[in-house]
């Protein structure tokens, strides 16, 4: 089965618990603050494997969570921090944020990684927190949360070369001829349901990537037919091999067809209309094909070399492929003709940003909700039930101008305040 898009969900992992510990050493009565800092958590990372082709494995898994880090230790001992989960995806995968749309990466070579979920940093033991005035701190963060979100990977085929065209014009039949390849043949549309590739020996010692691409039809580029299934792979490939049923096997004109699927490669992607292109006038060897080929030869640009074939005879399919390999030996780098300008992935380097200080208070009936991510954040690493701990977060929330907020929106002592999932009574 060939799968080319998939929404999974990837977490990384939470940071380890910092502790509260002291010395407890021989004559060393009144030992010092020794609590270790928790480790950190696990990223969900995604890895280039040029062994898959498809993304079915994640029909089946949808859900990857980094391991947490381990906790502190006694003696300042640091916990270990969590190993990465490394999550195998095929070249060509492309990265989004399924919420926001956020580009995120372009995946394109074997081994090349993109961090798609940070773990979280672990949390600080209570040697972290010794001052002159508190010298005994009973205070340890919890683990900082890892980063959680959903993402869309979509899959465009790389591919050297890119057969399209109208239904039935023989695509397929031209793979088989020119590679291993062993595609689904039937005299019916949509035959093929899902690219295939092939690696083809030019015979003088170079080879290409070919893909045979799922037929279009009028409308693709609004996703009639096989639509955007079938478009978002042409634009890895570097040439373009229009097939063109020169016979008219179909009652369609030819040249008709030509005009149509390059209007589609057009509207769907004004780039693919500059994108390099040799047309395969295909079915030299039934009727009407000679005179339909004076004809197509007339209209067409003298500008874009056309080749007669016969994908069941084989004829002119050797001189196609020889001049296949000619202008993929004039072109720079797939990379470098990719239609999106964007920065390659392993350049480019994302971390959560700093919350702010800010934050906005509504009112749920009776409780008043604080929002804000730094706060959230600071619920989720606290331990309330130490008392060192609850007196800390008390003291940030004043230092930000929470309480005093609060008060002007109508609290009063024993209001029931509530910041994530996490509600207390307001003290005066």
């Amino acid at each position: 089965m060939f799968v080319d898009v998939a929404k999974i969900y990837v977490k990384g992992g939470d940071g380890g618990n910092g502790i509260v510990s002291f010395r407890r050493e021989k004559y060393v009565p009144e030992g010092g603050p020794a609590g270790g800092d928790g480790g950190k958590g696990g990223d969900v990372v995604l890895v280039v494997d040029e062994g898959l082709r498809t993304l079915l494995d994640f029909k089946y898994q949808r859900h990857f969570k980094a391991p947490r880090g381990e906790y502190g230790k006694p003696k300042n001992q640091h916990g270990a921090n969590a190993k990465d989960l490394l999550v195998k995806v095929p070249p060509g995968t492309t990265v989004t944020d399924a919420e926001t749309g956020e580009f995120l990466g372009d995946l394109t070579r074997h081994g090349q990684r993109l961090v798609v979920a940070r773990g979280g940093r672990g949390g600080r033991g209570n040697t972290r927190f010794a001052t002159p005035a508190n010298k005994a701190p009973e205070i340890a963060e919890k683990g900082e949360p890892g980063e959680e979100r959903w993402i869309q990977l979509e899959l465009k085929m790389i591919a050297d070369v890119g057969l399209v065209g109208f239904p039935s014009v023989g695509k397929s039949t031209l793979l088989s001829v020119v590679s291993a390849a062993r595609p689904k043949i039937g005299a019916y549309h949509f035959t093929t349901l899902s690219p295939n590739l092939g690696v083809v020996d030019v015979g003088d010692g170079r080879s290409f990537v070919l893909a045979d691409l799922p037929g279009l039809i009028e409308g693709a580029h609004e996703g009639h037919g096989l639509g955007h299934q079938f478009l978002r792979h042409v634009e890895r490939t570097k040439v373009i091999v229009h097939v063109v049923d020169i016979a008219g096997t179909e009652g369609r004109d030819p040249w008709e067809d030509f005009l149509k699927i390059n209007e589609e490669l057009k509207l769907y992607n004004e780039k693919l209309a500059a994108r390099p292109m040799i047309v395969a006038a295909n079915k030299m060897d039934l009727p009407g094909a000679e005179e339909n080929l004076t004809e197509f030869k007339r209209k067409l640009d003298p500008d874009i070399p056309l080749y007669p074939v016969s994908g069941i005879t084989k004829e002119g399919v050797q001189q196609l492929l020889y001049a296949i390999a000619d202008l993929l030996d004039t072109l720079p780098h797939v990379e470098e003709t990719a239609l999106d300008d964007v920065e390659a992935a392993e350049h480019k380097v994302y971390r959560l940003e700093d919350e702010e200080d800010t934050f906005t208070i509504t009112r749920d009936n009776e409780v008043f909700v604080v929002h804000s991510p730094k706060i959230e954040k600071l619920v989720k690493m606290t331990n309330f039930d130490q008392y060192d701990s609850v007196k800390r977060f008390q003291r940030i929330m004043k230092q930000m101008g929470v309480d005093d907020a609060l008060r002007k929106r109508g609290a009063v002592d024993g209001s029931t305040v509530r910041i994530a999932d996490f509600e207390f009574d307001f003290v005066e």
